[in-house]
């Protein structure tokens, strides 16, 4: 069933008055990860909610038992022309889940680090792992009664993930009337100060997402366009490779412009860049104290003359000290 479930889906985010803020997408890949065969789930949602830009980001290795293998999960909102960052990455191990949650903006960063004993996560289902079971109960059109499993709530604290079926209804895509299954996820934390997170997603009869909306939010994601009815052939090497062959050709997206401070990658990418010059300057600067004595003098000097061409007398001033040059009395001017 879960091998059934290798596909990608495509929604676009809209206000309350129809107005296109943002996109959604979900890709399942068939992948390995430390020689284990795994599925990899990549999920990314981007837009603008009360004209801020805001984005999250999810990937991870989910093995064939729904275990997290390794997930990564950013967020950012960019308010008053600010940039803040959330990233959360957790690695399971043997006996434990180690967690190192990352907030950052360009004035500051702090990280912290703690983990999870396996005996207080049994039945853990991380928000990658939740997205494959979507389409599994999708591709049922069933809920079994009292399903409930361990989460993450916004604060990466222990939390029940509880799931309930909406029923069934239909509903126009483009042009043509399809039947939907409506699911509802709930995300309760053991906090009391904690409010509920409510989910309600209607899929396809073949697992593809149509709609999804977190209650009490203003904007909807939803499918614009039927997908193509893809049922996936699965091909078996050596009982460790799987492969997909599709039925239908790749879609084409047409480039668009890359803003790197909205690029969640990139932009903890040149968070952890900067800190690591940051760094080595300051490395640089310790182990050679020279450095600011000749600073220091240079400018104390060039305040004292306060000449009007300042690129010239600086030269003139590190001549001497010029490997190159011709030996010449220091201070000409």
């Amino acid at each position: 069933e879960l091998q059934m479930c290798v596909f990608a889906d495509s929604l676009v985010t809209v206000s309350h008055t129809g107005r296109e803020l943002g996109e959604f997408a979900i890709t399942i890949q068939l992948k390995q990860y430390c020689q284990e065969d795994c599925f990899l789930v990549y999920a990314n949602s981007h837009g603008m909610i009360d004209d801020i830009p805001c984005g999250t980001s999810i990937m991870a290795y989910i093995s064939m038992k729904l275990e997290t293998l390794e997930q990564h999960h950013h967020e950012y909102v960019k308010a008053n022309k600010r940039t803040r960052l959330t990233s959360i990455k957790f690695t399971t191990y043997s006996h434990s889940i180690i967690c190192t949650k990352t907030l950052a903006s360009l004035q500051e960063k702090k990280k912290q680090s703690f983990s999870f004993e396996w005996s207080s996560l049994e039945g853990f289902v991380s928000e990658a792992a939740n997205l494959l079971i979507l389409r599994v109960l999708a591709r049922r059109g069933a809920v079994p009664e009292n399903m409930v499993f361990l989460s993450f709530d916004t604060e990466t604290r222990i939390a029940t993930s509880t799931y309930k079926e909406l029923g069934q209804w239909s509903q126009t895509i483009g042009n043509e009337m399809v039947e939907m299954y409506g699911i509802e996820r709930t995300v309760q934390s053991e906090h009391d100060d904690e409010v509920p997170t409510t989910w309600q997603c209607a899929f396809l009869c073949d697992g593809h997402m149509a709609t999804r909306v977190q209650v009490g939010s203003p904007i909807t994601m939803k499918m614009l366009q039927l997908p193509v009815p893809v049922e996936p052939e699965l091909l078996f090497f050596f009982n460790i490779i799987y492969t997909v062959e599709e039925a239908a050709a790749k879609p084409t997206f047409e480039k668009k412009s890359l803003n790197w401070e909205e690029d969640l990658q990139l932009y903890s990418r040149y968070l952890d860049r900067k800190e690591e010059l940051k760094a080595n300057h300051a490395t640089y600067i310790r182990h050679h104290p020279e450095l600011k004595a000749l600073l220091s003098d240079f400018l104390q000097f060039l305040l004292l003359r306060k000449p009007h061409d300042i690129p010239t007398f600086a030269a003139e001033y590190f001549a001497p000290f010029a490997s190159q040059s011709p030996p010449g009395p220091s201070f000409r001017s």
